[in-house]
C-alpha cells in the first residue's frame, strides 16, 4: 500500500488529476473545477449568474461558526459576487458535545450570516464518532451581474499584482489560539491576545476589500490565499490564468507579531494559511486608483509584482536577480499538528 497522504490539501498533481476526471458537459457551467478556481459559476438565465463555493473549517476548535462564514464568503467575493444563501453541515465530536455547544456553534454561524446578509437555507448537523473537534462545512451561493464577473482566468500580461492587508492573518489567529502555551516565551500575554484577535483586526473578511477594489477600477482577477499561504495562492493564480507571475517577496507585508510567531515555530509566513488578504490583478493604469481607494477605506494594499506571459510559473524578482519560487508541498501550519 502507498504511504498515507500528509495533513492538508491534496498534492497538486493528484488534485489536478482528480479534477480533470470530474463529470461535466453542462453548457450552463461557465466556470467549473480547476486549480486556482475559487468558485463555480453557473448561468441561470437573465442578467444574473450564480456563484457556488464549498469550504470546511478543520484547523480550529473555537469560533468555528464565524470562521466558516468568513472563509466561504471570501471565495464568493473573489468573483465580485454578493453572498446570498448558505447550506451548513456541522459534525460534532462524540462525548464532547452538550446541547449548549451545538446551540453556540449554530448561533455563531447565524450571527455571522446576519451581519453579511446571508440566509441559512438548510444543511445537516450530527454528533460523529472519531472526531476530536468540531468540523464545519459550508456551501455558499452568491449572485453577480453577468458583466461584473471576475475570475482568476482574467489576469493579463502587464497587469500589476496587488495584495491587501498582509499575511498570514488566519495563520496568526489559529496559532495564537491553539499554541498559546508554546508561544508564551515569545509573545507577551497582551501580544498573544492581540494575535488571537487577528480574525477581526485586521480581519479575515475580504468581501469589503473586493467591493472597494472593483468599485475603484478595473480588476482583472482576484484570488483568496488560504492553505499554502500567499505563495501557493500565486501559483494557483498563475495556473488558472496560464500566466507567469513575477513577484518581489520582500514587498509582501508580514505583521511583526506574525513574523515573530512563525520564526519561533519554524514556519515560513509566506506559506502559512493566509485568509484575510486578497490577491488581485489590474491594468497598470488602474493600480493607483485602486490602492488609493483601499487606503481611503482603511485597507492596506501593496504592489508585489507583475503578470507576464505564460507558461504558468511564479518567479522571484529582485534587483540582485531572481529565479523560480517553489510551490509549497503543503501548508506550513500542518507542521505544528504533527509535532
Amino acid at each position: 500500500m502507498s504511504e498515507s497522504l500528509p495533513v492538508g490539501k491534496l498534492p497538486y498533481e493528484l488534485m489536478a488529476s482528480l479534477l480533470a476526471r470530474a463529470p461535466g458537459g453542462d453548457p450552463r457551467v461557465l466556470v467549473g473545477p480547476g486549480p486556482g478556481m475559487d468558485c463555480a459559476v453557473v448561468d441561470a438565465g437573465g442578467d444574473r449568474l450564480l456563484v457556488f463555493k464549498s469550504d470546511p473549517i478543520t484547523f480550529v476548535a473555537d469560533d468555528v461558526g464565524e470562521y466558516l462564514v468568513r472563509i466561504n464568503t471570501n471565495d464568493i467575493a473573489t468573483t465580485a459576487a454578493e453572498p446570498s444563501w448558505l447550506l451548513l453541515t456541522l459534525l460534532l465530536p462524540e462525548g464532547k458535545t452538550p446541547p449548549e455547544r451545538a446551540e453556540a456553534l449554530n448561533e455563531q454561524v447565524f450571527e455571522a450570516c446576519r451581519e453579511a446578509g446571508i440566509a441559512v437555507i438548510g444543511g445537516h448537523t450530527e454528533v460523529t464518532h472519531g472526531l476530536d473537534r468540531p468540523i464545519a462545512v459550508g456551501a455558499l451561493v452568491g449572485e453577480v451581474a453577468r458583466d461584473r464577473l471576475v475570475t482568476p482566468r482574467g489576469a493579463a500580461p502587464g497587469d500589476r499584482i496587488l495584495l491587501t492587508k498582509g499575511v498570514p492573518i488566519e495563520g496568526t489567529a489559529i496559532l495564537a489560539g491553539e499554541l498559546g502555551e508554546r508561544l508564551a516565551g515569545v509573545l507577551s500575554p497582551e501580544e498573544l491576545a492581540r494575535a488571537r484577535h487577528f480574525m477581526t483586526d485586521p480581519g479575515l473578511d475580504v468581501l469589503r476589500d473586493a467591493r472597494v477594489a472593483t468599485g475603484a477600477g478595473r480588476v482583472t482577477a482576484m484570488h483568496d490565499p488560504t492553505e499554502g499561504g500567499v505563495i501557493t495562492a500565486l501559483w494557483e493564480l498563475a495556473e488558472a490564468s496560464g500566466r507567469s507571475l513575477e513577484v518581489t517577496p520582500e514587498r509582501i507585508p508580514v505583521p511583526d507579531l506574525a513574523q515573530r510567531m512563525c520564526q519561533a515555530l519554524g514556519l515560513d509566513p509566506l506559506a502559512t494559511i493566509a485568509s484575510g488578504a486578497l490577491l488581485l490583478t489590474c491594468p497598470p493604469a488602474e493600480a493607483q486608483a485602486i490602492k488609493d481607494a483601499l487606503a481611503g477605506a482603511g485597507i492596506a494594499c501593496s504592489d508585489i509584482g507583475t503578470v507576464k506571459p505564460g507558461p504558468a510559473t511564479v518567479y522571484r524578482f529582485t534587483e540582485a536577480g531572481g529565479g523560480p519560487i517553489d510551490r509549497p508541498e503543503r501548508d506550513e501550519i500542518a507542521k505544528v499538528y504533527e509535532a
